[in-house]
């Protein structure tokens, strides 16, 4: 990746540490069919697999970076190294996790969460997930959670029916990249009827330098069925660039419903560039709850397939950008079936010389009668070096249908901090608190921890943004 990145102090962000542990196996840096078949025997996968793997290397290969979005002139595809096995096995109780990794997690609070709240917890430390747990009256209704290579093997056709099959392998450069290296990821299925009450959690932690992540999260909700699924991301300060390049697939079955909650707080080292999809069939309802705050650059559209009558589907994205920062952010929204309905809101916060980006997709086909599209684009920009851009998009292609589209621009407002000032705050109070005011009507649709964790974060942040 990039050497000339700064190097930034760990003070500067909470989770900037990184540990002393030497994995098991570490491949050379650099993409090659040797590295992808390397990758495929170390993992014991079926002979299908080989080959999906390097029908996606080649994919890869010919297409082009995207040159539509954030700069990625960055990105050194030849310094990465595509995959670190951490340890050599599993573990499903906290107490058998090394030392040093479990000292690493404990840091950042995944055990403390999951006594607390989590129906399941799963830990990926650089390529593989190397804890998991779910609790037993969940299993015992036939509810699976486990990483994506276990699923490859235990669970062979209920994989292979639903893999690739909302995001094939050449939808973009990136999702191909992904299909080649994949590694760890959340594999979740939800028998017919079954309600997962409390949700289902899964933490990405990246140890390594010049490395790439490339998780593979497959969620299948059968007919009637409802979860949440929640997941957060750091890593380490590094003087040079990591890659995180993940693709999540949902599937969820008629009048299903599922909440897929991410807290992205990448160090400013991390190219985020990632690729999210769902299918909403008969009457289901899928919900993106997205929130953007680290990263050097994140490209990152969740979308939704309305392809059954009545699905309905949420996207509500909050994008936070200081300096250094582009948050190319939004949400695709394809309305193939009647009496679809879809709702976009996207919140976002430059600062600093940062920038902020809505880029979305409205698109109705022919037939998809009485569909509804509303999209709202928020932005506040907080000094004069900042930005915020909006990139709508829309393809309608059926007359019987309501789109909306409502766009807004603001500054920090002199009158609210001098009120704010007036009342005892600093300037850096009084800005915080607005900006956290700002994001305060997504923060209801986050776990009271979450949300709680997220203001923190936004108040760390926000140091030094003014004044």
């Amino acid at each position: 990746m990039n050497t000339k990145s700064p190097k930034l102090s760990p003070t500067e962000y909470r989770y900037g540490f990184h540990d002393s542990h030497k994995p098991v196996f570490s491949a050379e840096p650099g993409l090659s069919r040797r590295s992808v078949e390397e990758i495929s025997h170390i993992k014991d996968e079926p002979e299908w697999m080989r080959k999906f793997r390097l029908d996606a290397l080649r994919i890869f290969e010919a297409k082009p970076m995207p040159t539509w979005g954030a700069d990625l002139s960055g990105v050194d595809f030849a310094k990465i190294i595509y995959y670190i096995r951490p340890w050599d096995k599993k573990a499903n109780n906290w107490d058998e996790v090394p030392p040093e990794i479990k000292t690493t997690f404990e840091r950042i609070g995944v055990p403390e969460a999951e006594r607390k709240f989590f129906a399941g917890a799963a830990a990926q430390y650089d390529s593989d997930v190397i804890y998991h747990a779910i609790r037993d009256n969940l299993a015992r209704k036939g509810v699976i959670f486990c990483d994506t290579d276990t699923a490859l093997l235990e669970y062979p056709e209920i994989f292979r029916k639903y893999f690739g099959t909302v995001i094939p392998v050449g939808d973009n450069k990136l999702a191909a990249l992904n299909s080649a290296c994949w590694s760890g990821g959340s594999f979740i299925y939800v028998p017919k009827g079954v309600k997962v009450e409390m949700p289902l959690q899964a933490y990405f932690r990246i140890n390594s330098e010049n490395f790439g992540q490339f998780e593979r999260t497959l969620i299948i909700a059968d007919e009637g069925s409802e979860l949440t699924y929640l997941e957060g991301c750091t890593a380490p300060i590094y003087s040079t660039d990591s890659l995180h390049a993940a693709v999540v697939e949902i599937i969820a079955h008629s009048h299903s419903r599922v909440r897929y909650i991410t807290v992205q707080n990448w160090s400013k080292n991390v190219y985020n560039l990632v690729t999210k999809r769902a299918r909403a069939e008969e009457g289901a309802f899928v919900e993106w709850i997205d929130c953007n705050l680290g990263s050097k650059v994140t490209m990152k559209y969740p979308s939704v397939i309305l392809a059954g009558r009545g699905a309905r589907a949420d996207t509500l994205s909050i994008a936070l950008a200081g300096s250094g920062q582009s948050q190319d952010a939004g949400a695709k929204m394809i309305h193939i079936a009647s009496d679809t309905i879809s709702n976009v809101v996207s919140k976002s916060v430059s600062f600093g010389g940062g920038r902020t980006s809505y880029r979305g997709l409205s698109r109705v086909v022919r037939g998809a009668k009485n569909s509804r599209i509303s999209v709202r684009c928020d932005a506040l920009i907080l000094d004069p070096e900042s930005r915020a851009d909006t990139y709508p998009t829309q393809k309608i292609d059926e007359e019987q249908v309501r789109v909306e589209h409502e766009a807004r621009v603001s500054k920090l407002g002199e009158k609210e901090l001098f009120y704010l000032r007036s009342r005892g705050l600093s300037e850096i109070e009084a800005s915080s608190l607005i900006v956290t005011g700002f994001f305060e009507p997504l923060m209801k649709y986050l776990p009271v921890d979450y949300a709680v964790e997220m203001n923190r974060l936004i108040e760390l942040q926000m140091e030094g943004a003014v004044g």
